[in-house]
């Protein structure tokens, strides 16, 4: 499963210098002017987890492949861009294609570095996005039900359904109100809801982006954003996008680590985006491990294991017979398959197991 995060915020916040640490490159240029990225930048990175390293430690992989998780860095967006200004069409366009929304906030003072509005605020930059994004929902959804109501004129119940439904996100978003507060309740509502694009309905992730002196504890700007995304029910996190850069430059973990401690941090801001992404979006890993290689998945929770087999091939899913699982703990604990084996750890899952985080899988199936 894939996990496509667009990286997004006002002019000179600490995109672009974010992305780069995240994804260790030079593709997006920083610097102090509005409109810096105007293509999106891509990049994929590995998902860190300690997990695959002592997995593939234990079955003496030959290669160790991680997740991978993909940024896209989009063009700052200004005031208006619901109505073209800036690159506001471009802004909504890109934006329209990711699975969630890595929202960078300035919480820091900074003469040397402007801001479009004069003076750090995240709370006003903040609404200004969602404020445009709220536009730009209502007329693509104005433009959707005055399609799907003639069709519905014709009395199928497909396009009445549709209509009824859509009818209700137009209530919340008239109201001022995010497409998030929504959720479908059916299959047929899962349909129409990814049918409609709307951007306020994709999860946010507020980054706040701070001083390298307030890394590890933040500021009052930080705390009144932690208040607003429990608020809307999102979540934050806080980063200081020069300290991920510096990190980046590092070769070795050791390094990183020492690093790290100075900076009397924990962990590297990477590694809270990914997991706080993670619960954002309601995913988790499985692995599988040999002497080729130890990798791991992305799948969402709650999913089932020929679904899991589908991310690693369709065929598997199609094809699915049954799954050899191991949980993480007991893989080990025995030492690996062979010892788990011994153990009575092993178990033969059917179709309707539910694929556990951290489990050790190995797929059997028939094309």
């Amino acid at each position: 499963m894939s996990f496509n995060c667009g990286i997004v915020g006002l002019p000179n916040v600490g995109k672009s210098t974010l992305f780069n640490a995240l994804t260790a490159t030079a593709a997006a240029q920083a610097a102090n002017f509005p409109f810096c990225t105007i293509e999106p930048n891509v990049g994929k990175v590995g998902v860190p987890d300690a997990r695959l390293d002592k997995i593939a430690g234990i079955a003496s992989s030959a290669k160790i492949i991680p997740a991978q998780l993909e940024f896209v860095d989009i063009a700052g967006l200004v005031k208006g861009a619901s109505k073209g200004e800036g690159l506001g069409n471009q802004f909504l366009g890109n934006i329209r294609q990711t699975d969630a929304i890595i929202h960078v906030l300035r919480c820091f003072e900074d003469s040397d570095i402007t801001h479009v509005d004069g003076s750090v605020d995240p709370i006003r930059d903040a609404d200004t996005i969602e404020t445009e994004l709220l536009i730009a929902d209502m007329e693509s959804l104005d433009k959707q039900i005055e399609n799907i109501a003639r069709k519905a004129k014709g009395g199928d119940k497909e396009f009445k359904g549709q209509y009824d439904f859509m009818m209700k996100f137009k209530e919340i978003l008239d109201d001022g109100r995010p497409a998030r507060e929504l959720a479908p309740e059916n299959p047929d509502e899962e349909r129409w809801f990814k049918q409609m694009g709307l951007l306020t309905s994709k999860p946010i992730l507020y980054v706040c982006n701070v001083n390298e002196e307030e890394a590890a504890d933040g500021n009052e700007l930080t705390a009144k954003v932690a208040a607003m995304a429990a608020e809307k029910g999102a979540r934050s996190v806080v980063i200081c996008a020069s300290i991920e850069s510096e990190i980046a430059q590092l070769e070795s973990d050791e390094e990183k680590s020492e690093f790290l401690e100075t900076m009397g941090l924990e962990e590297a801001g990477l590694n809270k985006i990914i997991r706080e992404g993670f619960d954002l979006l309601g995913l988790q890993n499985y692995f599988t491990a040999g002497p080729k290689e130890a990798r791991s998945w992305v799948i969402r929770k709650e999913a089932k294991a020929p679904e899991a087999a589908g991310a690693i091939h369709t065929d598997f899913e199609k094809g699915f017979i049954k799954a050899e699982v191991i949980s993480f703990d007991d893989y080990i604990n025995s030492n690996g398959e062979q010892g788990a084996k011994e153990a009575g750890k092993m178990r033969q899952e059917g179709k309707d197991y539910v694929v556990a985080d951290g489990d050790v899988i190995l797929f059997r199936f028939n094309v």
